[in-house]
């Protein structure tokens, strides 16, 4: 079996930026290993898989090593495909997802706007690993999906070396790190900078996550008194997100740009 498998750069303007994601479009669900051992071979952060679904398209998300319940940067990339390869007449698109219907709307300058599942954290103490991941206590510690921890600067946050052993004891939850920007949202700058490891999924640190700004935007739109956010993922490749948090709506507002880095034919078997 072949299908066409295109491969982007998510939350970036120009190649070899923001989170590379690979879309593999099918006509039929195969067996969930199969799924698996196409992401495995991949071995990016992320494989979105999609197949028709009632004019629109359901997706599924898989790391190297495990299906996810939401994933926005391949989300992202798979609009921008069905925008520009397999629809291009279309302004909007939904994706049906473990997570319910994903919509992702073009915009203007080669903007996509996703609307994701909004998950604010409740405030807990830091667990022992988290603390000894980190090598201190956070300035504040929320758990949702994930365990988020606040740090008092942005230079924490870029300087951060987590013990990755000491984040997989976290269980099933990863780490997100962030700490308020030094641009404060000045000037156009960003408002909030963060970084995100899932060593338990197969992922050390996604270099730009989408999903992790469902209870990013809730928590600095709450301390900043402000709904509309830039965000700066600062790993290694790097990434902005335009954000806006919807809670009357459930939801939040992620908006990138995406860009094409190779496309071609996948053999399945």
């Amino acid at each position: 079996m072949q299908c066409p498998i295109f491969q982007l750069d998510a939350f970036a303007d120009r190649v070899f930026r923001g989170n590379p994601a690979a879309v593999v479009p099918l006509d039929a669900w195969p067996a969930d290993a199969l799924l698996q051992a196409v992401a495995a071979e991949n071995n990016l952060s992320e494989t979105a898989f999609l197949v028709r679904q009632a004019g629109d398209w359901a997706i599924r998300w898989f790391t190297p090593t495990v299906e996810v319940d939401l994933c926005g940067h391949a989300t992202l990339a798979s609009a921008w495909v069905v925008f520009h390869r397999l629809e291009p007449a279309r302004r909007a698109v939904t994706f049906h997802s473990r997570s319910g219907p994903l919509p992702v709307e073009r915009g203007e300058g080669g903007w996509l706007s996703m609307r994701l599942p909004r998950h604010p954290g409740e405030p807990c103490h830091p667990p022992p690993a988290l603390i000894r991941a980190l090598g201190r206590a956070p300035r504040e510690t929320l758990v949702t999906h994930n365990y988020l921890a606040v740090l008092d600067a942005e230079a924490d946050v870029r300087a951060l070396v987590p013990d990755l052993d000491e984040v997989r004891q976290l269980g099933d939850r990863g780490l997100i790190v962030t700490a308020p920007a030094d641009a404060g949202g000045a000037g156009g700058g960003p408002d909030f900078v963060s970084r995100s490891f899932f060593p338990q999924a197969g992922i050390p640190e996604d270099p730009v996550t989408g999903s992790a700004h469902c209870t990013l935007v809730p928590y600095w739109s709450a301390r900043l008194g402000k709904r509309a956010l830039l965000a700066w993922q600062v790993s290694r490749r790097g990434g902005v997100l335009a954000c806006q948090d919807r809670p009357e709506e459930g939801v939040v507002r992620v908006a990138g740009q995406a860009v094409p880095f190779l496309e071609g034919t996948a053999t399945l078997g």
